[in-house]
């Protein structure tokens, strides 16, 4: 009997962990809202261009640097980018590492859930 619950006792502890770790691994679009507000000064919100960085309203599956009259960096209007969950993923990360001549000079988001809660939230913004 104390092999079985102990059998029992180990089985869901298995699953429990598995589950907490689908969890972590799943983005969260909420707190990505809340990092967002760190890109929010330069990006401004609701669709609006900021003082210093495009909208990021709609970008997912934009070309990057095709808002017209922005003026982007020519390396960033010529990368041929069209931004997905990976490249803006990416890109948040490490902005000048992926576009050496951005003029983004956000230093990137180091922590990888942060950056795919990020993407997360972006693709809410329609």
């Amino acid at each position: 009997m104390k092999k079985q619950f102990l059998t029992l006792v180990l089985a869901l502890s298995a699953i429990i962990g598995a589950a907490r770790a689908q969890d972590a691994a799943t983005p969260d679009a909420a707190h990505g809202k809340i990092i967002y507000y760190k890109c929010a000064y330069c990006h401004g919100l609701l669709g609006k261009n900021g003082p210093v960085g495009p909208t990021l309203v709609g970008v997912i599956g934009r070309q990057a640097g095709s808002i017209p009259d922005f003026p982007y960096s020519d390396d960033l209007k010529g990368s041929g980018i069209i931004w997905d969950e990976g490249s803006i993923e990416g890109f948040i990360q490490n902005p000048a590492q992926m576009i050496q001549g951005t003029r983004m000079i956000f230093p990137g988001l180091t922590n990888q859930s942060d950056a795919a809660d990020m993407v997360a939230y972006l693709k809410t913004l329609k």
